[in-house]
């Protein structure tokens, strides 16, 4: 599968515990921090739970 980049460019406050733990199991956290994992449909799913908080892009 291809690799992406996902980089977290909004914040969880307010946000339901589900979402904030799909950010934590992606290892976001924090704003501007970017992670480059292998894509699946297990992360593409977690992706799309939290596509409004995301920037995604291919690697």
């Amino acid at each position: 599968m291809a690799k992406i980049k996902i980089t977290q460019v909004k914040s969880t406050i307010k946000r339901p515990k589900d979402q904030k733990a799909t950010i934590i199991a992606l290892g976001l956290g924090k704003i501007n921090r970017t992670v480059e994992i292998e894509s699946n449909p297990a992360i593409a799913g977690m992706v799309r739970k939290v596509s409004h908080l995301v920037k995604v892009e291919e690697v």
